[in-house]
């Protein structure tokens, strides 16, 4: 079963404790690269993250946002008792100096930078917490594998019919191959007649045969066609399997690019060599299918 590299999913869990939200986007890379964004008190957490993570991404730019929201409490909250007393004693300095500074009011000297702190709760503890985070991060997976195995199905549906294209035009090719060897023998044939009687040159048969052989060996293609039509049967079998294998369709993708110019350069025949333009294209199409193949 083939897997998108690119996909979406996320996953919220919300009760009296917190609030947890995970999304994770993944899109093509050859290689595994995570960029995580966690809040500030998980942020040791990250290694973990990365694991879960590539139990289930093998492959792929992802891209990870964990945000984890507590309710406030009033524990989480401390007056500065030494920044607000010297606000205090400030304004009523300038109160006694006559300076036109109106009443104290206490609740402006609380909005003062550094009156109110917050602080940390002291049970909180990333690492106990984590197994319950890890459970929001796998429906997450879940969602994105889900989002990658249905884009990867049709990705799979259209790799298909390009392989059976390619099957198509090769077949075309193999039946046109030994028509270029007799069509250039028939070619030879009447332009040697043709010096006969107008020149009264005399040509010997073995002269004939030879010259015919010596082109029949150069643009003989059965090789490059019985491994083109191997490798298109490995590509059947690969879109077949049930692990996503992206690496070996590119490789595969590679060597049948190889045979195919090397039938083009070796055939000299407008009719394959239309094929062969076609193949090509074809192949093209599979190449750029194949990168976001995990």
């Amino acid at each position: 079963m083939l897997l998108s590299m690119t996909g979406f999913g996320e996953a919220r869990q919300q009760d009296q404790r917190w609030a947890i939200r995970v999304e994770i986007r993944t899109v093509n890379n050859r290689h595994f690269k995570l960029s995580a964004k966690i809040s500030d008190e998980f942020a040791a957490m990250e290694t973990a993250l990365e694991q879960l993570i590539r139990e289930r991404v093998r492959r792929g730019t992802v891209q990870v946002l964990l945000r984890i929201q507590r309710p406030r409490r009033p524990e989480d909250y401390r007056l500065n008792l030494v920044a607000l007393a010297s606000y205090r004693d400030q304004v009523q300095s300038l109160q006694e100096s006559g300076a036109g500074v109106p009443p104290l009011d206490v609740s402006q000297l609380l909005l003062l930078p550094g009156v109110v702190e917050e602080v940390r709760a002291p049970d909180l503890a990333p690492q106990e917490d984590w197994p319950e985070i890890a459970q929001v991060v796998r429906r997450a997976l879940d969602a994105l594998e889900a989002a990658r195995a249905q884009e990867g199905r049709a990705m799979a549906q259209e790799l298909v019919a390009l392989g059976q294209s390619i099957g198509d035009h090769l077949g075309r090719i193999a039946d046109r191959a030994p028509m270029v060897v007799q069509e250039y023998h028939q070619r030879l044939t009447e332009r040697i007649q043709a010096l006969v009687l107008e020149q009264g040159v005399t040509v010997e048969s073995k002269d004939l045969i030879r010259e015919v052989a010596i082109l029949a060996e150069r643009c003989d293609i059965s090789e490059e066609v019985v491994r083109l039509r191997a490798h298109l049967e490995q590509y059947g079998s690969i879109l077949e399997e049930p692990e996503s294998s992206g690496r070996k369709l590119e490789f595969l993708v590679q060597e049948m690019g190889r045979e195919i110019n090397t039938i083009g350069a070796k055939a000299g025949d407008i009719a394959i060599s239309r094929s062969v333009v076609e193949v090509k294209a074809i192949l093209e199409k599979i190449r750029e299918l194949v990168q976001n193949v995990e």
